[in-house]
């Protein structure tokens, strides 16, 4: 969402439109029964421009563990866990003395790809971030479905970081994480390099590729980071795998492995949404997924008829009126007819061999755009309903709910990151400390 994009102070201004931060105004919070209803059970409003503080003990939450103050969860558990409310930075995400990887950059263009071409660009009124987005409307009597007027086509370039660690031996097939918006948080990019040279040292976990791909231009509905991170398919994997990977092998010399075990995904925000969508609709391409905030609300525009909540869709039924189920192929889905209409993709397909480490914060994104009062906007309540039906499913998973956290929390990432890849990669046969 926007608090991830930067702006230029001299470009902002005091007329700006501001994210909401509170229940939207004429929302349904009283009939559960009714189309779009808002959950507000366990939350505290505390101020008008801070978003709600939530209860971890919430009934509606999953139950989970709650952790000594300043500790992590361990890396051979799995389950629910409350960590905080205070979060050091753990012990290695800082430079020790163990060999460095070396970081290789290049440049891409939206002209010449076969997947995004032509790219996307918003134009938002006097220079204010996401002013066409916080001022859009929405279909009458529909709140999930807003219009978006001021895109066009456009060129975007972005820079991608690939990590070889000292390691690797070259002529080897290594395996790898992807990383979504590179450069726009540490826990993307030099955070991450520095977490992998300490555990690659201390065979923690195996010497393995990072590549740190920068997001298509500007944010939410309407941005090209949108259309790419926020759509539900397996688009934005396709185009990783015969768009971004063999320029990686070709320009830096590195066999990345094709053995899906071997291969991880990381995202904060939408681009956590991403990768969750990358491991579910490409399995056979990505089995371990680790997301900070993950965007589990109905950000994906333009709408699909088909999947009119967005990523809500994968832990929750769609909010509004009922709808058909989607019919998703080959991942083995049952016949939609007999299930209930909107049934959540994760509900009505067989679990996949896919490992799931996700994070939120106590103070994470609530109802950022005034007038999507859609009942699918709630991003604590998103990632707590996900947890809830990874567990009914039998998946292998590690949730944090951080206390005095926000969305996509630095402390936090400092806190967990080297947990969180110890725990991502485990099983996948690490050489052990000689």
């Amino acid at each position: 969402m926007a608090s991830l994009i930067a702006i230029s102070p001299a470009l902002a201004q005091t007329s700006c439109p501001a994210g909401n931060t509170g229940v939207p105004p004429g929302s349904n919070t009283t009939n559960p029964s009714a189309p779009f209803y808002i959950d507000v059970t366990g939350l505290t409003f505390t101020s008008p421009t801070t978003n709600p503080t939530r209860d971890p003990t919430n009934p509606h939450y999953p139950s989970a563990v709650q952790l000594p103050d300043g500790q992590v969860p361990s890396p051979y558990l799995v389950g629910n866990y409350i960590l905080g409310p205070t979060h050091p930075a753990a012990a290695e995400t800082v430079v020790h003395a163990v060999p460095r990887g070396y970081v290789y950059n290049f440049t891409i263009s939206s002209n010449t790809s076969l997947i995004y071409k032509p790219g996307i660009i918003r134009d938002d009124a006097n220079n204010c971030l996401d002013a066409s987005v916080y001022t859009a409307p929405t279909r009458p009597s529909n709140p999930s479905h807003i219009i978006i007027t001021t895109s066009h086509t456009g060129t975007w370039t972005r820079t991608t970081e690939v990590y070889i660690p000292a390691q690797y031996q070259r002529g080897t097939a290594a395996p790898f994480i992807v990383a979504q918006d590179g450069g726009l948080q540490p826990a993307t990019s030099t955070q991450l390099f520095t977490v992998l040279d300490n555990l690659i040292a201390e065979h923690k976990l195996p010497p393995m590729i990072a590549i740190s791909i920068a997001p298509g231009g500007q944010d939410a509905q309407g941005s090209e980071r949108g259309r790419e991170y926020d759509t539900i398919s397996g688009d934005y994997a396709e185009w990783i795998e015969t768009e971004i990977l063999p320029l990686v092998e070709q320009k830096t010399g590195v066999q990345l492995t094709r053995n899906p075990d071997g291969r991880a995904t990381l995202g904060i925000s939408s681009s956590g949404t991403a990768a969750f969508s990358m491991a579910f609709y490409h399995p056979e391409l990505y089995r371990r997924v680790l997301a900070y905030s993950p965007t589990l609300v109905n950000q994906q525009w333009p709408q699909n008829p088909a999947l009119p909540g967005g990523a809500w869709q994968f832990h929750d039924a769609y909010a509004g009126p009922p709808v058909p189920n989607e019919n998703v192929q080959g991942m083995n889905a049952p016949t939609p007819s007999i299930l209930p209409t909107g049934t959540p993709l994760f509900v009505r397909t067989a679990r996949k061999p896919i490992r799931f480490w996700f994070e939120t914060g106590q103070q994470d994104l609530f109802y950022p755009d005034v007038t999507l009062a859609d009942g699918m906007h709630d991003w604590v309540l998103g990632n707590e309903h996900m947890a809830a039906v990874l567990a009914a499913k039998g998946y292998q998973y590690q949730f944090v709910f951080s206390k005095n956290a926000g969305h996509v929390d630095g402390p936090t990432e400092a806190q967990t990151l080297p947990e969180a890849l110890e725990w991502l990669w485990s099983g996948y046969g690490i050489q052990p400390v000689k």
